[in-house]
């Protein structure tokens, strides 16, 4: 086997910083997992001859490569590196029988490659999906680019029942692995205050260090997205290294879910108005809280005394208990003062109501009448006025009259002789009824004339 040994230089060049390194096989004689052991131990199949150094007999016979069990849909193994490394590439040597053309690569077709920072692949990142173009089996030895920064490595193949696969491919999955190889530096200096990580070139031997925040990539030239939390994303795969307040996902584009906000969308909305989602940065209520809340997140209930939207009500002064309601909606606890009633204690009784509203239109009724009487008196009294006067003056002048003064004279004559002259006596009441008669029809027509 060839020996792979690199001398380390540091060059430090304009916006990055160049690292010359040894590239070391950093899986060799690590510690391996399988989620497929063969069943008998004793037989020599299993996983961690996939990194044992030795590959030359890639025979089931020759002791040097892995069996998993037959009959599998899926098949998972995995090698732990020892910590987090910078990774160059990977060298996949797969059992062939010993024989020309390899005998076993059909169960090799469309394997997985993965590297990941935890134990599992799904958080990790793909460097290689075997997938043929055409319809012959793929090769049993595979140098697999994949410059990247992790501590596990991922070999997993499937077979999904309702697929339809390749003529080629086994109808079973398999991960024959005689040996996995897995070459970078374990002993790399970190970027940019341990934010940023070494980049390794497997064809020149180099790792290149991104100097800026904010970049990823092999040429440190795309940006983190947007919503990374201070710009930092992966070197390798330009997945956030933690996301804005209020955001979430790999590349952190997606908003909190209703009902959360904050860092890692990890706090509870308040008791916003209307059970509507509160903001998902900040947590605040956009349209208000629930009756009986306040706060920027809805989350205190009303002080002693208040209640309702945003607890700016005052409990009424008619509760029995004062200053003591219910902070939803000011019910009264306690019940209310003699007079009042409603939940509130706002309202006065309904017959209470009947008779006060009674009191209040007949008080109304009676002085406008007695202003009517007033005002009807004052007009008549002043229209009145005038004739009476005038009567009165009219009156005296025929008092002075001869033929006033002719009939008192006979009036009293009347007197006098009213027995001895019988005659003269008729005559002169008749005079007398004819004056009287004549008076009152002046009355009358002084009476009609003010009620024109």
């Amino acid at each position: 086997m060839e020996t792979k040994q690199w001398t380390c230089i540091i060059l430090y060049l304009p916006l990055i910083t160049v690292h010359v390194c040894a590239l070391e096989n950093l899986a060799l004689n690590k510690t391996v997992w399988e989620d497929r052991p063969w069943g008998d131990a004793t037989v020599g199949w299993r996983g961690d001859k996939a990194v044992d150094g030795l590959y030359t007999n890639r025979s089931a016979n020759g002791g040097q490569c892995v069996i998993p069990e037959n009959g599998r849909r899926t098949a998972t193994w995995r090698v732990d590196l020892g910590g987090v490394v910078s990774i160059s590439h990977i060298d996949i040597y797969y059992r062939t029988g010993n024989k020309d053309p390899p005998a076993f690569t059909g169960r090799m077709a469309g394997f997985f490659l993965y590297v990941s920072n935890t134990t599992s692949r799904e958080d990790g990142h793909l460097c290689f999906h075997e997938i043929q173009t055409v319809n012959t089996t793929p090769s049993a030895d595979q140098k697999i680019n994949c410059s990247v920064y992790g501590r596990y490595v991922f070999y997993y193949n499937e077979r999904l029942p309702n697929v339809m696969y390749p003529s080629y491919y086994s109808k079973f999955a398999f991960y024959e692995l005689c040996e996995l190889e897995a070459y970078g530096s374990a002993n790399f200096q970190p970027c940019y205050s341990g934010a940023l990580f070494v980049k390794c070139n497997a064809t020149l031997h180099t790792c290149t260090c991104c100097s800026q925040v904010g970049v990823y990539g092999l040429d440190c030239n795309k940006p983190c997205p947007a919503n990374c939390q201070e710009w930092r994303c992966d070197v390798n795969t330009g997945h956030c290294l933690g996301c804005r307040s209020g955001y979430q996902g790999l590349t952190c584009g997606q908003v909190c879910n209703r009902g959360f906000f904050g860092d890692g969308c990890s706090r509870s909305c308040g008791n916003c108005r209307n059970k509507q989602t509160c903001h998902h940065i900040n947590g605040s209520c956009i349209n208000g809280c629930d009756e009986g809340l306040k706060g920027w997140n809805c989350t205190t209930k009303c002080d002693p005394g208040f209640y309702g939207k945003h607890c700016i009500n005052n409990c009424s002064e008619n509760c029995n208990v004062t200053g003591s309601c219910d902070r939803f909606f000011g019910a009264c606890e306690g019940g209310c003062k003699p007079g009042w009633t409603g939940k509130a204690c706002k309202q006065i009784p309904a017959e209470s109501e009947e008779s006060q509203t009674g009191a209040i239109v007949g008080g109304i009724f009676a002085v406008i009448v007695v202003i009517l009487i007033a005002v009807a008196v004052v007009i008549l009294y002043k229209r009145l006025k005038p004739r009476i006067s005038r009567q009165q003056t009219d009156g005296n002048k025929r008092t002075d009259s001869p033929n006033i003064r002719m009939k008192d004279k006979r009036i009293t004559d009347n007197v006098i002789t009213e027995q001895q002259q019988p005659d003269q006596r008729n005559e002169d009441s008749e005079f007398y009824t004819e004056l009287q008669v004549s008076n009152e029809a002046n009355q009358y027509d002084v009476l009609k004339n003010c009620l024109k």
